[in-house]
């Protein structure tokens, strides 16, 4: 995975796989998510980030946070 932040648009982007997207969907509260031809996602874009506290454009730091999931 891969992530991009664009200052003038200040949107932060997923990028999980290096795929065209065919398709997108704009979730509520301004999340987009791009789906390839599988129909898997291929990004995901987070508009305003900044605002979101997503990101400090003046030092483009960004926080992820994961959590352990088990599968059966």
């Amino acid at each position: 995975m891969r992530i991009k932040y664009d200052n003038e648009a200040d949107v932060l982007i997923f990028i999980i796989r290096d795929e065209p997207p065919v398709d997108a969907i704009e979730e509520p509260g301004g999340v987009i998510v791009s789906y390839g031809e599988d129909n898997q996602p291929v990004s995901v874009e987070f508009l305003n980030a900044s605002a979101r506290k997503l990101v400090r454009p003046d030092e483009f730091s960004v926080t992820l946070q994961t959590k352990n999931v088990a599968v059966i």
